[in-house]
């Protein structure tokens, strides 16, 4: 299997223990298969292999403890780059490139570079996270006098290339405000000013309506995950058919602003349901009112960003909800995945461990590699699955395509998976894109209700919480 040389420095681990492990586990199945074989031939294994069985039985000790031990490692390793106490620690600083690989002249490093991590780490709430801040000065530097010039003089060539340049930051900073809405925040409490202002100036010229994001993921997708009430659910669709598909996107497209006020009234949230309703309906008018100003500038600034940003939500939420298993779809490791590749861990801050986001919504983006190495055995247990060399939009393409064949090449088999053969793969992948008939959401989302409402109060407490520290 190919390993993407551009990966993090926690992927290259991750992915490496998880390559590892294959031959391991396909020699116990092998082992497995042949303790089923004829009871005559056992006896003649036993008859003439009892001088070496205790050598064997040596060996496979030895073996099992080297495998402990590795695997203790790596994840000591993963913990020590997080730790600020540790001598690896290693801060994020920028998302090209991690900070062992920046190699700047003595001079620049000791008197520019250094001294911004020490003041970054100082200004950012997580000292992991001083990319947060080059990428805020970044686009304050960048996107806001690009938008402002552009309504002061706007020409055709610097409209194109201004939304160019904001297609090019959106995942970055879409993930970056995942962040900080379920963190409460990027910045360290004292800068809680600046964290409560930069989004209704940057948001907008994102493609992102004002607070939407805030109501729609956090109140209420993680609290219906994936389930039947969640407005961003696939599970009713047939997630490989181009037209299910279409239906999935228009429907948020132009009916989001209706339906998740909706969908806080029915559940009585009648404050949350306003709120989402005011900033929702608030930014098209502020848009209307721009585009009645300037319609060419605002085009560019807000309306194609937002048009864009749209439908690449939905894309991106496809490919991480396609899957969905047939027997436990309301299980988080089985309706939703984990990828390991550079667009969605290097470029969107680890958004590619979307199972261990699920699994705990406020676990911090530079946890989920080693939060998945802990829990790596239960991953493998409940058939999880995980992908390498692939991001959402393609699993989405592919799926589309009902490229199987590609997909399960990017499949990372753990668990059961490692025996399973190529075709074997491809088939159990498209099993779990059929759409479910209301009798099976009925019958396996049974117990959903009342989880959800555990889920909601334990996220409300938690984020309360870490705000108030």
């Amino acid at each position: 299997m190919d390993i993407d040389p551009n990966l993090t420095r926690a992927d290259l681990i991750v992915i490496q223990n998880l390559f590892h492990d294959v031959p391991k586990l396909r020699n116990q199945g092998i082992k497995a298969r042949k303790s089923l074989s004829s009871s005559s031939r056992r006896t003649r294994v036993a008859e003439c292999g009892c001088i070496g069985s205790q050598q064997k039985l040596n060996n496979d000790a030895a073996r099992s403890d080297h495998l402990y031990h590795a695997e203790k490692s790596s994840v000591e390793t993963l913990a020590s780059f997080n730790n600020p106490q540790h001598e690896d620690f290693e801060p994020t600083v920028f998302v090209m490139w991690d900070l062992k690989d920046v190699k700047l002249p003595r001079f620049l490093n000791d008197y520019l570079l250094q001294p911004y991590i020490r003041f970054g780490r100082s200004m950012v709430r997580v000292e992991t996270d001083v990319v947060m801040l080059t990428h805020l000065l970044l686009y304050f530097a960048t996107s806001v006098p690009s938008a402002i010039f552009l309504y002061y003089h706007f020409s055709w060539i610097h409209g194109v290339f201004h939304w160019a340049m904001q297609s090019y930051y959106v995942g970055t900073y879409t993930l970056m405000m995942h962040q900080h809405i379920h963190m409460g925040g990027i910045l360290s409490p004292k800068y809680s000013w600046i964290d409560m202002l930069f989004p209704y100036i940057t948001n907008p010229l994102m493609g992102h309506t004002w607070n939407s994001y805030y109501y729609h993921h956090v109140k209420h997708h993680h609290v219906e995950s994936n389930g039947p009430n969640d407005l961003s659910s696939t599970i009713r669709y047939q997630r490989d058919d181009l037209g299910d598909f279409l239906c999935y996107v228009g429907r948020f497209m132009f009916f989001v602003w209706l339906e998740l006020p909706l969908y806080f009234f029915r559940k009585s949230k009648t404050r949350l349901a306003m709120k989402a309703a005011f900033w929702e309906l608030g930014s098209y008018l502020a848009i209307f009112l721009m585009f009645t100003l300037n319609w060419k500038t605002t085009s560019f600034v807000f309306a194609l960003p937002l048009l864009q940003l749209r439908v690449g939500l939905m894309v991106g939420n496809w490919g991480q909800h396609a899957f969905v298993d047939e027997i436990d779809p309301d299980s988080d490791f089985r309706s939703s995945i984990t990828l390991i590749d550079v667009a969605s861990n290097r470029f969107c801050y680890n958004d590619g461990y979307h199972t261990s986001h699920h699994l705990n919504p406020l676990r911090h983006w530079r946890e989920h590699p080693v939060a998945f190495l802990r829990q790596k055995e239960r991953y493998s247990e409940e058939h999880a699955l995980v992908f390498h060399n692939i991001d959402y939009i393609m699993i989405t393409v592919k799926l589309l395509q009902k490229d199987y064949a590609h997909l399960a090449k990017c499949l990372i088999p753990i668990g059961e998976q490692v025996n399973m053969s190529f075709d074997e793969i491809a088939a159990m992948l498209r099993t779990k894109t059929r759409r479910f008939s209301e009798a099976d959401i009925k019958k396996k989302f049974k117990a959903n209700h009342q989880r959800n409402m555990g889920l909601e109060s334990i996220f409300t407490h938690r984020l309360s919480v870490q705000q108030e520290q």
